[in-house]
């Protein structure tokens, strides 16, 4: 969820972002919390407050559920339904106790870890990612009522899938948007009950419009806050600063005081139907507490 990895074909991205493929399928995250912890990795911590916002506003029903797509390790997951930081995980997952442990022990530690801090309103969250060490973690210790590993870009979705996004309201994404088409998307809205709508932290260096557009053809509508833009992470180096410049320029975005300033940035857009566009305002949606 933090980097986009590959496209839809597995095939090595064609930029000049660093590679950290190697961390988003251990059998736990401590790695990807020590290593994107270095880099002030900070994306899941601008989407709590919005998802919980959203979550809040869409799931009123029993059995409604949020899709995480490209979830990785449940971090979206257990942000909005634990009380817990961003901060707080990364501190959990460095910390010399947590060092310690084997795979085993971790997984037996987090599940009460979670359980002891999990909030009376969480809500059911549905995970997607090609990562399947991932997607085995954050089901064993309880961030995911389901989780899948399939790649909807180059084979379409199992019945288990489509059976289990019908109930799905809300969409929540926060990396790896510059890989996801309509094929993606389509047959999760096809099999929605309800229309769902799309949260989604997008980085500054992709085009979003090709997602916004294929979502409009299913009646959504996307709205792009303006308020601020929210930083991802810092770069790894002046040859990914280069390119991040770049690729926002050629978006049509300002650079100044964001990617020159040494980390990359992201959007959020929100997808929903135009009666409910509004209602709340994507500002008040967006606004700090």
């Amino acid at each position: 969820m933090a980097e986009v990895r590959k496209d839809g074909a597995g095939r090595p991205a064609q930029h000049t972002m660093t590679s950290f493929d190697d961390l988003y399928d251990r059998a736990d995250p401590r790695a990807f919390f020590r290593e994107l912890g270095t880099l002030g990795y900070r994306a899941p911590h601008h989407a709590q407050r919005v998802f919980r916002r959203l979550a809040a506003l869409r799931l009123r029903n029993p059995g409604e559920t949020v899709l995480d797509l490209c979830c990785s390790y449940g971090i979206n997951a257990a942000l909005l339904n634990h009380e817990l930081s961003l901060d707080d995980l990364y501190a959990h997952y460095t910390s010399p106790r947590v060092a310690a442990m084997t795979t085993e022990e971790l997984t037996e530690y987090d599940t009460a870890f979670f359980r002891t801090r999990r909030r009376r309103d969480a809500v059911p969250v549905i995970g997607l990612d090609i990562a399947s060490n991932a997607i085995t973690y954050a089901r064993a210790v309880g961030l995911l009522d389901a989780g899948f590993t399939e790649n909807l870009e180059t084979a379409p979705p199992t019945r288990a899938l489509l059976d289990a996004v019908r109930s799905v309201r809300l969409i929540t994404l926060t990396g790896g948007a510059s890989f996801l088409s309509r094929a993606t998307f389509q047959p999760l809205l096809d099999n929605a009950r309800t229309l769902p709508w799309v949260a989604a932290f997008a980085l500054r260096t992709s085009p979003y419009a090709p997602i916004a557009e294929h979502l409009a053809g299913h009646g959504l509508i996307t709205e792009t806050y303006t308020g601020r833009t929210f930083v991802q992470r810092r770069f790894t180096g002046a040859a990914e600063q280069r390119y991040a410049i770049d690729a926002v320029i050629a978006q049509g975005h300002d650079p100044d005081g964001r990617e020159s300033a040494g980390h990359f940035h992201t959007t959020l857009c929100l997808s929903r139907p135009a009666a409910d566009v509004g209602t709340p305002p994507l500002d008040e949606l967006a606004a700090d507490e």
